[in-house]
């Protein structure tokens, strides 16, 4: 690790390089692997699984209270929500610019 790692909102870039391989990484607690398996399975519905698995669930259940999991799963759908305007919209990843609508 470097002496001065870059932080983003409270969280080591180290850290948000590593979400997309979160299964084969080590920094991300269980409680944060519970959730990361809960919005995988919560986004990835059209793959024919089934939607979230009886399993995933209950890992997110014993990480997490009722008040913690509304909210987690609304952020979740939300976050699906806001993808899929970007795709309609057809705006690319990346294209966004600070204060560029001000």
């Amino acid at each position: 690790m470097s002496p001065n790692p870059v932080i983003i909102s409270g969280q080591r870039t180290s850290r948000l390089n590593l979400v997309a391989a979160w299964r084969e990484s080590t920094v991300f607690t269980d409680a944060e692997r519970a959730a990361l398996a809960l919005t995988e399975q919560g986004t990835r519905i059209a793959d024919g699984a089934g939607g979230v698995t009886d399993e995933v669930w209950a890992d997110a259940v014993e990480h997490y209270d009722e008040e913690q999991l509304a909210a987690l799963v609304a952020f979740i759908a939300l976050i699906n929500a806001t993808n899929r305007f970007a795709v309609i919209n057809r705006q690319r990843g990346g294209d966004y610019q600070p204060a560029q609508a001000g």
